[in-house]
């Protein structure tokens, strides 16, 4: 299968979360993988990664996705402070859960230091994009 990597430049960008998800969708929907509830998942980690890098790390400054034998989603902030889950999210009280939805949703997922800060990346299966498998099936 054909390997493609697309990007998108966020930094300072007004409304990263729908611009990113947008985004997603388009490269889902090119790649004919869009068409699936794990389609549904990848806009959701998107949106969960994004959040995260708004809420914790100063904003996002670029959303690359790899398109290949799996998706690859990185988001790159100047933060270098790892991602951590929260120590114990409570049930049905809003926040802290989003690195656990992320855990649940993707095959793996992790961060790397980049420059003075980080690329907090998700890898999902393309064969659960063309069969709407969800992780773990």
């Amino acid at each position: 299968m054909t390997r493609q990597r697309r990007y998108l430049a966020l930094d300072g960008a007004r409304g990263q979360v729908a611009k990113g998800r947008d985004f997603t969708r388009e490269a889902l929907r090119d790649r004919g993988w869009d068409r699936t509830e794990s389609s549904e998942d990848c806009l959701l980690v998107v949106s969960e990664l994004l959040t995260n890098a708004n809420l914790h790390a100063g904003g996002c400054l670029q959303l690359v996705l790899t398109l290949g034998d799996s998706l690859r989603i990185e988001v790159v902030d100047a933060s270098p402070v790892p991602p951590r889950p929260a120590a114990s999210p409570r049930r049905g009280v809003p926040g802290g859960h989003g690195l656990y939805i992320v855990d649940r949703l993707c095959d793996r997922w992790g961060y790397e230091a980049q420059g003075h800060g980080k690329v907090v990346w998700a890898e999902i299966e393309g064969a659960r994009l063309v069969s709407g498998e969800a992780a773990g099936a």
